[in-house]
């Protein structure tokens, strides 16, 4: 796909990048029937061909409408066209510097503006958001039933791990902020599980939110200022030695792997920024090369259905490493269908757009529960929430099935 840049747009790098990076499309088309919203609507401008095609006319015409942001909008930003495209079309790089070039063509009305602004803030805030679940606990019972069940239950931690042995190794894990205000168990299992290995965990207490979600909601300055403060968070673990970033959240991790693409251009953090890109992984990555033989568990729990997250598959590129982590551990998976089809969660997705979020949600809980596990597990924080809150089975994260010292 050829564009001819707008007069105004032809010095801005972002249209520029834009024009590179839409030579790959060949408008085939195999993205369409593995792209959920297209399939949810069967429109073709909520398809990635289609928003390849209002991004073009943008830059373009160096114009863009409503209606333009509403179907990119509309976008899971889960990848599975980039895993299908037969041309490695970079679409999730594309789709990012349309929103942000959209969102300055037709600025939003004022309460959609402050909307995103109060989500930005809040959720990215992590003691604004464990004070805004203290509270929303309290008030459960007074809430609808279809608000109630997004407020995530407060489980216990556990007890910090209990040294086997010297540690060997030492790994940073990302705290974040979702998954830290909302289950702290997940990076507490994490700890007891590799510390059995002599992996020890350790913490940066200035790091925070990995910037995703201000990145994804067209606040680059906002998100580039979190990647920076994690980078100096970080730097002094890395250069005593720590091997390697990990993330118990698919998602985040992936916005970790994308550290230096998106600070390339910044000399005072740009190689800092690819070298925590290269040092960053997910959970799955670790636990993968240890000998799981060595721990004493219980894997009598029934089936239990694993949900691969899209930032796990497409982003991360690792599809199958959780079902692989659990079968040799010795549990039963139950079977289930369209792994590649994302769960409707995609971050603030669901609480932006509700309607294809909770329908995405329903096809993927049947396609999970049709052998009637008795458990469901993800790999990543907003996954784990969004199908918690419906009808169905428990869902963990898969690391609280290998935490010996866990009652499932």
């Amino acid at each position: 796909m050829h564009i001819e840049l707008h007069n105004t747009l032809t010095d801005d790098p972002r249209a520029r990048q834009a024009q590179q990076l839409t030579r790959a499309c060949v408008h085939c088309g195999f993205c369409l029937e593995t792209c959920p919203t297209y399939l949810d609507q069967r429109d073709e401008r909520d398809s990635p061909r289609g928003r390849i095609y209002l991004i073009k006319q943008l830059m373009q015409e160096g114009e863009a409408s409503s209606s333009t942001l509403q179907h990119l909008d509309r976008c899971l930003t889960c990848r599975s066209c980039e895993t299908t495209c037969p041309s490695g079309m970079r679409y999730g790089e594309l789709l990012d510097i349309g929103r942000e070039m959209a969102e300055q063509a037709a600025p939003r009305p004022l309460h959609q503006r402050l909307l995103r602004w109060l989500l930005r803030k809040t959720i990215t805030t992590r003691p604004l958001l464990e004070t805004g679940l203290a509270v929303a606990r309290v008030l459960r019972p007074m809430l609808p039933a279809t608000l109630a069940t997004r407020i995530p239950v407060k489980k216990a931690s556990g007890e910090p791990p209990v040294r086997q042995a010297a540690a060997t190794r030492t790994m940073i894990v990302l705290d974040g902020c979702v998954q830290a205000a909302a289950t702290p168990q997940t990076n507490a299992a994490a700890r007891r599980v590799l510390d059995r290995f002599g992996i020890e965990l350790v913490s940066a207490r200035k790091a925070g939110c990995c910037g995703a979600l201000n990145h994804h909601l067209s606040a680059p300055g906002d998100a580039r200022g979190e990647l920076r403060r994690n980078i100096d968070a970080w730097w002094p673990l890395i250069e005593n030695g720590a091997e390697a970033i990990i993330s118990s959240a698919s998602g985040c991790g992936a916005m970790l792997t994308d550290y230096g693409r998106l600070l390339a251009d910044d000399p005072a953090y740009a190689t800092k920024a690819a070298r925590v890109a290269a040092l960053s992984c997910d959970l799955a990555q670790v636990i993968s090369t240890l000998p799981l033989e060595q721990l004493s568990l219980n894997t009598a729990v029934g089936k239990v259905a694993v949900h691969t997250p899209c930032t796990l598959q497409h982003a991360l590129g690792q599809p199958d490493t959780v079902e692989t982590i659990l079968r040799q551990a010795g549990f039963e998976l139950a079977d289930t269908r369209d792994q590649h089809l994302c769960c409707g969660s995609a971050g603030s997705y669901s609480l932006l757009q509700k309607d294809i979020s909770a329908r995405l949600r329903e096809k993927k809980l049947d396609a999970l529960t049709a052998d009637k596990p008795a458990l469901i597990v993800s790999a990543n924080i907003g996954c784990q929430l969004h199908l918690h809150s419906a009808d169905g089975p428990p869902v963990l994260h898969w690391i609280e099935l290998l935490d010996p010292s866990a009652n499932h």
